[in-house]
């Protein structure tokens, strides 16, 4: 079956059909840093000037966006356990059951395809929007402004990226013909079932059903061949694990060692079993490198996994460990449910 590109196909995944409620804060108006910004993306991405400063000048200021953009107050207070248990529920299986049997021919597909299997599919669509039930409120223009220009302190400064998405959803907006002031999304700018970014929205969302156009709201196949092709875009290795059980080194400089890396797959099985950690048979055969991944669990010990490149796969949708787990819990539920 000939697939499209998202840019042969016309785009209607995000845009709602009511106004978010989230638009009290001030607009940016002519402010000094934003007209540059307008001046600097109509530039780099040859769009019409006066068009820019005026769309950037409707934007508002929210301050619920710079609260939630926040970390928790405390490190030990991310708790693995509790977090899990957002995601990992009886309603959240049981939809994801029904969705899966709903779209299962798409699922196929995609995995025949992509290489992704469909469980992973239904889970991040599960964690991500509920399959479509929270896809967010917030004016996305709003949110990425906000971000952009008054990124809140007490966190590491995210701001060029958020300005980079902002760039990119003028892009989208300006191609697409849409008002920018309508597209709504999460308060971090992530639009549609799956929760796309601005680039990601351009660079991986696919026409997956073939009916001319992509549709990131209304088309579960377009939300199945997009998730997987974003995964498989980048580094999802078809038939790996996404982790195996290991317990970390005692010595408590091995394990600091070893989770130097963080997230990132850094160290062969015989390396990490070098260092004290203790992996199973499995995984001590992997071909391939692996992370020693620890979840804290608030004042209770922390929980370890030995991440494998697929496991790295998910946190470049989302760059969390917590998230990438939740993941692949809710993942196999569902696919437990009969």
């Amino acid at each position: 079956m000939r697939r499209r590109h998202a840019a042969a196909a016309a785009l209607v995944c995000c845009v709602p059909a009511r106004a978010a409620p989230h638009g009290p804060g001030k607009p940016y108006g002519r402010r000094a840093d934003v007209m540059a910004a307008a001046r600097s993306i109509a530039d780099e991405l040859s769009l019409e000037a006066s068009w820019v400063a005026t769309t950037l000048g409707r934007a508002r200021f929210v301050p619920s966006v710079a609260q939630l953009i926040m970390p928790p107050a405390s490190p030990r207070a991310r708790n693995w356990n509790a977090y899990r248990t957002r995601f990992v529920d009886g309603r959240r299986i049981e939809a994801g059951a029904r969705w899966w049997r709903d779209n299962a021919s798409w699922l196929d597909q995609a995995a025949q395809r992509f290489g992704v299997p469909p469980d992973i599919v239904v889970g991040i669509v599960g964690v991500e929007t509920h399959y479509g039930r929270h896809t967010g409120t917030f004016r996305v223009l709003d949110a990425l402004a906000t971000l952009s220009f008054d990124f809140p302190s007490g966190r590491s400064n995210r701001s060029a990226f958020f300005r980079a998405e902002l760039a990119q959803f003028l892009r989208l907006v300006s191609r697409e013909g849409w008002d920018a002031t309508a597209v709504t999304g999460s308060y971090a700018g992530a639009m549609g079932m799956p929760q796309f970014m601005p680039s990601s929205v351009l660079n991986y969302a696919i026409d997956f059903d073939d009916d001319g156009r992509v549709d990131l709201n209304g088309s579960h196949a377009d939300v199945i061949g997009s998730v997987a092709r974003f995964l498989a875009e980048h580094g999802w290795r078809r038939g790996m694990p996404t982790h195996y059980r290991v317990e970390p080194p005692g010595d408590i400089v091995d394990r600091a060692l070893l989770l130097v890396p963080d997230i990132v797959p850094s160290f062969s099985p015989a390396q990490m079993a070098q260092r004290g950690a203790r992996l199973d048979d499995e995984a001590l055969q992997h071909e391939g490198s692996l992370a020693l991944v620890e979840l804290l669990n608030g004042e209770a010990p922390p929980s370890y996994v030995a991440g494998t490149q697929n496991f790295y796969a998910l946190t470049r949708y989302n760059a969390s460990s917590y998230y990438a787990l939740a993941v692949i819990e809710l993942a196999r539920a569902v696919s437990a449910v009969d």
